[in-house]
């Protein structure tokens, strides 16, 4: 923790013994600096309203909302006796920082919380979410049910004693009453979701949208409440696409994890590993040499680049222009085409590592750069012309899905998203991370905060990727691609094969993984998609004790119903498609 995080969290600690000279709360110091305090659960609601109303300097967003199981925990010197504990995480636009406060909880009898969603109508999905996965209640929530796992599931999966793999499962079987039982549990009921008829003589109007609608882009169904084609009410139900990224974060070693990070934003490929290897490093102290910092950069900008440009096509066809994304999807080809010359891979890559990246750039790679970046402003204006200027789609984007500023910081919209409201805030610019200041680039805004503004502030992004790269081009740093730190995975060759013990420490850093210091780190990044944040624990062993990632994509889907009530049911399609989301991103 340097100086000026050390000053900043005690400044807000401060503020709070000041305003509530009541509550008995207690600080922890964490890898990243970032002001944590314990406080008792009954006064939780109280600071928290604080924080977001009366503050000077507010944290106006709920940025997110998790649980750890301590039970296994054996290094919490210092902190409350806990056997769950509920974290909150909230962002000062004003001060440009984060503050968590944590709630420990006692098994059984206190595993209940009051609900804060009257507070920030986001924290309605993060709440099921904790309940779903570590079975926390919250009092007085509007619809206390699961949200990733199946209404017939047994268990919480993310508590330490739920199976981690299937092999610690037995044989599954399907007998003629729990298949009736698992149809029966499919049932939609409207009045469960609370909705309601307009009239004694009137019934429900519904219609599925999804899962397997392509204008949902990937498994999601949205539940659609219609009078004629005008929309009433919409219910996402999300879930599908759960495959336990955070509970294998909690299985696997620091290193070998790394994969399973491309997976979470499936088009964003080594930005993914940038968010999560930032806070691993930070937990060990490593300093990534200039040299691996900007080859981070530069093929994230190119991933960026590669998931607009399929952003931009599939929207475009959304609103039902076809030739747009063969263009887009063949110019992303030509993306693809670098990531696999420099990483082997195209989609996945799984390129860097713990101090840096895999290898050094190979020959040749600033040819194929150069000449990327020479084609595609180009194509970006040809787009322009036959998309973003066509009457058609500027009809159906237009005044289309708006929402305020403060309405998107409410329900914890990052990203293009943020910024198609008018407020500039982008983490590369905000908090920079991996040599972001070293660039000289734009923040794209555009105050509408429609559908347009969304497609608008994408393509923009794509121009500044692109005077990004150049930059990296014209600036490569010589020097190592890793750092020589011992905790570096895997280690620096020349250390590798020089005798018995360098070869060894290779074997046992690969296989084992790195034993990480004890203590809490969080990094969080500018994605693709919006904000992306890994929050990690670390109990001295080889494994991960906690794994919580924050996505973008989550509060964005939760914000459905409140932009499209009073829409027609094409325009819910301009929605999604705006939107920017990935089931994986959704549901990890």
């Amino acid at each position: 923790m340097d100086d000026n995080a050390m000053a900043s969290a005690a400044t807000v600690i401060q503020e709070l013994q000041t305003r509530f000279p009541d509550v008995a709360f207690t600080p922890q110091e964490t890898c990243e600096g970032l002001p944590t305090v314990w406080l008792a659960k009954d006064r939780v609601r109280d600071v928290l309203r604080y924080l977001k109303l009366e503050s000077a300097q507010p944290y106006r967003m709920l940025y997110d909302l998790t649980a750890i199981d301590e039970r296994l925990r054996k290094n919490r010197a210092g902190q409350p006796d806990s056997d769950f504990t509920v974290v909150y995480q909230l962002l000062s636009f004003e001060r440009n920082a984060f503050i968590r406060l944590k709630v420990p909880l006692k098994e059984p009898e206190s595993l209940s919380l009051r609900t804060i969603s009257d507070l920030w109508p986001n924290a309605n999905w993060y709440e099921r979410e904790v309940w779903d996965m570590f079975g926390v209640t919250f009092e007085g929530h509007p619809n206390p049910r699961r949200i990733l796992m199946p209404s017939t599931w047994q268990g919480h999966p993310l508590r330490k004693e739920h199976p981690a793999r299937a092999t610690e499962m037995g044989p599954y079987h399907l007998d003629q009453q729990k298949e009736e039982a698992e149809v029966e549990a499919l049932q939609f009921h409207p009045e469960e979701w609370g909705l309601a008829r307009h009239g004694p003589e009137e019934e429900f109007l519904f219609l599925n949208l999804g899962p397997q609608h392509p204008g949902t882009h990937g498994v999601f169904r949205i539940i659609l409440q219609l009078d004629g084609e005008e929309i009433v009410d919409a219910i996402p139900d999300i879930g599908y696409h759960h495959r336990g990224a955070e509970k294998m974060g909690e299985r696997q070693s620091w290193h070998t994890y790394i994969p399973y990070t491309d997976r979470v934003d499936y088009l964003g490929g080594v930005i993914n590993n940038m968010a999560y290897l930032e806070a691993v490093e930070q937990l060990a102290g490593i300093t990534v040499p200039d040299r691996a910092k900007v080859i981070r950069v530069m093929l994230s900008e190119i991933f960026r680049i590669s998931n607009h440009l399929v952003y931009y096509g599939t929207f475009a066809q959304d609103m039902g222009a076809l030739s747009p994304v063969f263009y887009m999807f063949t110019d992303r080809e030509r993306a693809l085409e670098i990531i696999e010359a420099i990483c082997g891979f195209r989609m996945h890559p799984n390129w860097f590592r713990i101090g840096g990246v895999a290898e050094d750039l190979p020959k040749g790679w600033d040819t194929l750069v150069q000449n990327f970046v020479d084609y595609l402003p180009g194509r970006l204006d040809e787009y322009d012309e036959m998309v973003m200027g066509n009457g058609i789609f500027r009809g159906r984007t237009l005044g289309v899905g708006q929402y305020s500023t403060d309405e998107a910081i409410e329900w914890g919209v990052t990203g293009q998203g943020l910024r198609a409201t008018g407020l500039s805030w982008d983490w590369r610019k905000k908090q920079p991370y991996s040599g972001y200041d070293w660039f000289d680039f734009e923040v794209p805004t555009t105050t509408e905060g429609d559908c347009y503004a969304r497609a608008w502030v994408h393509i923009q992004e794509m121009r500044q990727s692109v005077r990004i790269i150049q930059q990296c081009l014209d600036n490569m740093p010589a020097g190592p691609y890793k750092s020589d730190h011992p905790l570096t995975t895997p280690p620096v060759r020349d250390r590798t094969m020089h005798d018995i013990e360098t070869l060894i420490n290779h074997f046992l850093g690969v296989s084992w993984g790195p034993v990480m210091p004890v203590g809490e780190s969080f990094h969080s990044i500018e994605a693709a998609k919006g904000n992306n944040g890994y929050y990690l624990i670390s109990d001295g062993d080889t494994i991960s004790y906690r794994t919580r990632i924050r996505t973008p994509c989550f509060p964005h889907l939760q914000m459905i119903p409140y932009i499209v009530r009073g829409s027609m049911v094409s325009d819910l399609l301009a929605v999604l498609g705006s939107i920017d989301f990935v089931m994986s991103d959704v549901d990890r």
